[in-house]
């Protein structure tokens, strides 16, 4: 009789995976709050005035925020069903494919009111992708990590949104300098949501590479499958479910301030150009990445808590 051994994946494998399809979906999420900001209200919206279309582009940018606790919900349940790599490679898919279809969107002038009303939907289809992918990702990295070291591992997929958030922003400062103002407004914001199709083929790859968490394999070795997960979380351990929750409702208030808000607020009010803007978001996020690493490490070795 013949033994399969299934190999553990390296540390870099993990990290790689975890670090990979984050970056993408981030990627996915912020290019479409820097066309919101710079483009959507008059893409999508020209027959209000330009503080109604600036609202009204915003408002399906905040769309994501809603559907976000639903894919979180979603494929969570089903991550602790079937397993966590099986859900990260339909949320990847789901953001890929939803980021791809705004790009290739009509805009109002071709299709009239269909288009917001569509656009609206993608949206919410991109925020269900992510939710389902930042708890995915945080589990395929943790879970996989030795002891005295789960804040390294978890570093990964932490520093995804920094990587994304510099890759959407640095495209959209090159397509910039490429074109001009009336270029870019026309087609040109197209082209970051229509090279994500690209990025979600590498990240398919790189994720058909790792195999199951140590720990869910665990769990269906001993056949512990809760029937239904999300509502043993809500009955057990929803004080954490709040704290944790409270816990990031400075940091993104702050974050999607600076890189969103503060981008329109900067070209459309202060008229500082679109690329200098741009420019600076860039300068922050290279420091919130620096301090993920730092925080990650130092977490490490007094905790999390006091870090």
């Amino acid at each position: 009789m013949v033994q399969t051994v299934v190999k553990k994946p390296t540390g870099s494998r993990v990290a790689t995976a975890s670090l990979i399809g984050t970056a993408i979906e981030f990627y996915d999420f912020y290019i479409y709050g820097t066309a919101a900001a710079l483009v959507f209200g008059t893409a999508f919206f020209p027959e209000m005035d330009r503080l109604a279309g600036t609202l009204a582009a915003f408002s399906t940018f905040a769309v994501a925020f809603v559907s976000r606790p639903l894919g979180s919900a979603l494929f969570g349940h089903w991550g602790d069903r079937i397993g966590r790599k099986s859900m990260l490679v339909v949320s990847l898919l789901l953001m890929g494919l939803s980021t791809v279809a705004i790009g290739l969107l009509p805009g109002y002038a071709a299709i009239g009111v269909a288009a917001p009303i569509l656009l609206v939907l993608l949206r919410f289809l991109q925020g269900i992708g992510l939710g389902g992918e930042w708890g995915g990702a945080a589990l395929l990295a943790t879970e996989h990590a030795p002891s005295g070291r789960r804040g390294l591992y978890a570093m990964f997929p932490q520093l995804g949104p920094a990587v994304g958030f510099i890759a959407a922003n640095g495209l959209f400062l090159v397509l910039g300098w490429m074109f001009t103002d009336e270029q870019f407004k026309g087609w040109g914001w197209r082209l970051p949501f229509v090279a994500s199709l690209v990025l979600v083929v590498i990240g398919l790859y790189v994720r058909m590479k790792i195999s199951e968490t140590p720990v869910f394999q665990a769990v269906m070795e001993q056949q512990r499958i809760s029937r239904v997960p999300f509502l043993g979380l809500m009955r057990h351990q929803w004080q954490r479910v709040l704290l944790g929750a409270g816990a990031m409702v400075i940091a993104y208030t702050l974050f999607y301030t600076a890189t969103t808000y503060c981008l329109n607020y900067g070209t459309a009010t202060l008229g500082i150009p679109r690329t200098t803007m741009l420019a600076l978001t860039l300068v922050g996020v290279v420091f919130m990445g620096a301090g993920t690493v730092a925080s990650a490490l130092v977490s490490d070795r007094i905790g999390r808590r006091r870090t």
